[in-house]
């Protein structure tokens, strides 16, 4: 197997230049530069772009929506308040670093799925598969480690998204809760109303693929569209000037990256989105489809966390919907809107689960594997409601979960993947892929233990509230 050069790697003189024999004793030179892609198909006739059969790939747009829709979750609601951990001046460039770590990271992990894709002759795979097969192509010492850094993504994702899908039954039923108790003046079971959205999450769980689930994220990303309108209209509203608000705040600041990581992150999304795509070469670069995403992603993150932070200052509540005046019908609609987004965005945080469960058993169901799918769609939106109906106070412990996957999901296992399959090659220059590596590592564990924190507290003022009842 001829090897893959990178541009930015230290190689030895044989693998820098490869010579193929041509018509007439012509020699071909692959320039070390060149794009993998272009540097492994000079060698090696397999393409696994021109090779991947997708009965309904989805286009450049299409993905595009979807990453958004991944990407702009509830957690932009708390950036209000990430800004008053951080201070107005601060938020602003912290949120720019930490928007680049999330989306390098989200880049080295699809960057290396195309360098095993050629080493492999596979035109597909998943986060788990590129750490198992970058474990199992690297040296000695990391061969052993294939099988658990496989079965940790797995578990470590669907444990993730599993619980978000129960959190979003929750987000929606307490938003209705409240509109129905303000507009009716009774009070009505959140358990009943959660029991009441088990048949709408069954029917939007059993969109068959990612290709008819684009409309779906296209509405979610209007609905969510219309209520951050809506909320930045209240946000401009008697703005004080910007001398009376904090510019920097350090002792809070590990909060500030926790909330910020945590609402940005779509790693889980990243693999799934790319294996469906038509041309998944458009993925990667300046201008691909990851890159424009997450720039729109990161501008509106700092539009609403400074405004909102600039609009109440200390009073800054961790849902920002929460500072707005609940009598007022627009602030009503901002609740609707958020609920029917959430909803519509649920579909895309189920699919993460189901492709883990399904790659699982597919093999032992070949007899009728359509029925067999949608039974386990079925079953695991049940569960999944069934769990939010158990316990409707679970986004807290979902907080800890998501401190703890996404932080080494999203951070960690990203960039020791780079590491290993650099490892035989070299790190470049001055070693600088393994200094910044280092770097986002010590994010990574920071996110991790301050997250935890902040989850851990959240979890027992709830249940400290909740014991005198």
């Amino acid at each position: 197997m001829v090897n893959i050069v990178d541009g930015g790697a230290k190689h030895a003189p044989q693998e820098m230049e490869q010579f193929l024999p041509g018509e007439g004793g012509k020699t071909y030179h692959i320039q070390p530069r060149k794009a993998d892609n272009e540097q492994a198909l000079g060698n090696n006739e397999f393409d696994p772009f021109a090779h991947r059969d997708n009965e309904h790939p989805t286009s450049d747009n299409e993905t595009l929506t979807h990453l958004l829709k991944a990407s702009l979750g509830t957690g932009i609601l708390g950036m209000p308040i990430a800004f008053m951990y951080s201070g107005i001046i601060m938020g602003i460039f912290a949120t720019i670093f930490t928007a680049f770590v999330c989306t390098h990271c989200s880049y080295v992990l699809v960057k290396c799925g195309h360098k095993l894709y050629y080493k492999t002759r596979r035109t597909k795979m998943t986060f788990a598969e590129i750490a198992e097969s970058a474990f199992q192509k690297g040296p000695k010492w990391s061969r052993g480690f294939a099988p658990v850094a496989k079965f940790s993504i797995l578990f470590g994702l669907f444990l993730t998204y599993f619980g978000t899908c129960s959190v979003y039954t929750v987000i929606v039923a307490k938003n209705f809760e409240q509109l129905i108790e303000h507009w009716t003046g009774t009070e009505v079971s959140s358990r009943l109303l959660i029991c009441s959205l088990l048949v709408p999450l069954i029917l939007i769980a059993w969109v068959p693929n990612l290709k008819y689930l684009a409309p779906v994220s296209m509405v979610a990303n209007v609905f969510m569209g219309l209520g951050l309108g809506i909320t930045f209209y209240y946000l401009t509203q008697d703005l004080p000037p910007l001398e009376s608000r904090n510019y920097l705040v350090l002792g809070t600041l590990p909060s500030f990256f926790s909330i910020t990581i945590f609402a940005m992150e779509a790693i889980g999304v990243v693999m799934p989105l790319e294996n469906n795509m038509k041309t998944p070469q458009n993925f990667l670069g300046l201008c691909g489809v990851l890159s424009q995403g997450m720039s729109g992603v990161t501008l509106i993150y700092m539009l609403l966390g400074f405004l909102g932070y600039l609009r109440y200052g200390e009073d800054t509540q961790q849902s920002i919907t929460l500072n707005l005046p609940v009598h007022e019908w627009p602030a009503q609609a901002v609740k609707v809107l958020i609920a029917l987004a959430v909803y519509c965005t649920f579909g895309l945080q189920f699919y993460v689960c189901l492709e883990i469960v399904w790659d699982g058993i597919k093999e032992k169901c070949t007899k009728r594997p359509i029925l067999v799918n949608y039974v386990l769609r079925t079953v695991l939106v049940t569960a999944a409601v069934v769990l939010a109906i158990s316990v409707p106070t679970i986004a807290p412990f979902m907080g800890l979960i998501g401190a703890f996957c996404f932080s080494i999901l999203g951070l960690i296992f990203p960039v020791l993947i780079e590491l290993v399959l650099h490892w035989d090659t070299g790190f470049g220059k001055y070693n600088w892929i393994l200094w910044k590596n280092i770097v986002i590592c010590i994010c990574g564990i920071g996110a991790l233990v301050f997250g935890s924190l902040a989850a851990i507290r959240d979890i027992v003022e709830v249940y400290t509230a909740v014991a005198p009842q």
